[in-house]
């Protein structure tokens, strides 16, 4: 039996559609300008608390362009909630620790829409060390670009 072209093209084409758009509104720098009210990025090394897709390895790769440091961290005192976090007296987030450097940071800022979708604050975590964690900006502070 021949395969049909209509079906043939949809199942190859559907994919990389999706994968295009995910890149394009995730991962290119395209639709992505960083607010000019941010600070600019110092240099190196910054450790980075992460708690949703980035902890999956394939993931950060996508997003790094590289292997990183990568170490298992909690932030007591809080909870996740969909994709941010909320205050919780009590609980913890079980998370990793990324150590990158400037041009990584800048990376995670732009899948992350920092200024845009998130915020980037400093945390002390449960082993006493600082991080910086990405936070959902309130609605009416979110734009609505992708």
């Amino acid at each position: 039996m021949r395969p049909r072209p209509l079906l043939t093209t949809t199942l190859l084409g559907l994919p990389l559609m999706v994968g295009g758009w995910l890149w394009l509104t995730l991962l290119s720098p395209f639709l992505y300008e960083r607010p000019e009210h941010l600070d600019p990025i110092a240099e190196g090394p910054h450790a980075v608390y992460v708690y949703g897709t980035l902890r999956v390895p394939v993931v950060r790769w996508i997003v790094i362009g590289d292997e990183v440091e990568t170490r298992p961290a909690r932030l007591e005192g809080w909870r996740r909630t969909g994709l941010d976090l909320e205050p919780a007296p009590g609980e913890w987030v079980p998370g990793e620790v990324l150590t990158v450097d400037a041009e990584a940071l800048a990376r995670l800022d732009r899948y992350e829409r920092l200024g845009i979708r998130y915020e980037r604050v400093r945390h002390t975590l449960a082993d006493g060390s600082e991080a910086w964690v990405y936070r959902r900006l309130p609605d009416e502070a979110r734009t609505s670009s992708p």
